[in-house]
């Protein structure tokens, strides 16, 4: 494995004073939908960079995708985040008073209505679901974080539901700071970031909602690419070839990671970096949120990402 840091592209900011914007989704007309964290907003950036709310959820809406029936789907983490501008960064703080637990939600676009899917599996409250994505069934799988405790940390996990709020099941349990979502092409592996170990994993998938087990009980999955030095990982994306491209924190930029296990950089200059995505005609188009610069960023990507189940 080796570890490259390079800057062939050029990030272009389309929008700015997003409060702790995560979670875009590229859209057929050309605009981005986002999550403003520290907002409770579901915002539309448009393609000339003008900024409108399209719903405020409340709590601490993160990441985003759509749907098979068109509506919009939303890890909410419950919120407990403020964020004020100041001194070209944002200065951003943990309120648990504002906390009021986690959720995964519907939006619809047309409406701006919003309805609460899921806030518990089997019994046990979600604490702070992050990330999401849509397998080709209609499925969805996403990242509960877990959450800090006055003595210590609540772990996270991995899971499975159907887009009706009628089935939701644990797949992973007891992880640190499950992130980043997505599946392969083919849609028989798994990919989620642990964000505090600096780690991706690669976990096979047997069906719909469940994992294969992993060749030993070290380990949940049956690769893993680690970064090098003090970094941390947030939301992914995948290109078509497969490669990972996580968002990547305190070195902020995106790391490129192939399947072989090669890695390259690409800085952005916020040391919160939280995901990207793809789009336009070609999937070349890629979208970056950062977070404590409160920007939407676009570049041309050298090569296309994989396009999202029902997303164009």
């Amino acid at each position: 494995m080796h570890s490259d840091s390079t800057s062939p592209l050029q990030f272009v900011p389309i929008a700015e004073g997003l409060l702790l914007p995560e979670g875009p989704v590229a859209t057929a007309d050309g605009s981005i939908l986002l999550t403003e964290v520290a907002r409770g907003t579901v915002s539309r950036v448009s393609a000339a960079g003008a900024v409108s709310v399209v719903a405020d959820l409340g709590g601490g809406p993160n990441g985003l995708a759509i749907g098979p029936d068109g509506a919009l789907y939303v890890c909410n983490n419950g919120g407990g985040i403020v964020a004020e501008p100041g001194d070209g960064m944002l200065h951003v703080e943990f309120a648990p008073e504002l906390y009021v637990g986690g959720s995964i939600q519907r939006l619809d676009l047309r409406s701006g209505s919003f309805t609460t899917l899921y806030t518990a599996c089997e019994g046990r409250p979600l604490l702070a679901p992050n990330d999401l994505v849509f397998d080709r069934r209609g499925g969805m799988w996403f990242t509960d974080f877990g959450r800090w405790t006055a003595t210590g940390r609540d772990y996270g996990g991995i899971y499975y539901c159907q887009p009706d709020g009628s089935h939701i099941v644990k797949c992973i349990d007891r992880q640190i700071s499950p992130n980043g979502i997505g599946l392969n092409e083919a849609e028989d592996q798994l990919y989620w970031a642990d964000s505090m170990a600096s780690r991706v994993w690669v976990c096979n998938i047997e069906s719909a909602g469940k994992l294969a087990p992993p060749p030993t009980p070290f380990m949940v999955g049956v690769e893993a690419y680690t970064l090098p030095g003090f970094q941390m990982l947030d939301s992914l994306a995948v290109e078509a070839n497969g490669n990972i491209c996580a968002a990547t924190t305190v070195n902020g930029g995106i790391t490129v990671i192939e399947p072989g296990g090669a890695m390259t950089h690409y800085p952005i200059a916020d040391p919160l970096v939280t995901n990207i995505c793809f789009g336009g005609p070609d999937l070349k188009d890629a979208w970056i949120t950062a977070g404590m610069t409160g920007r939407l960023y676009h570049a041309r990507w050298p090569r296309p990402g994989l396009r999202s189940a029902f997303n164009g």
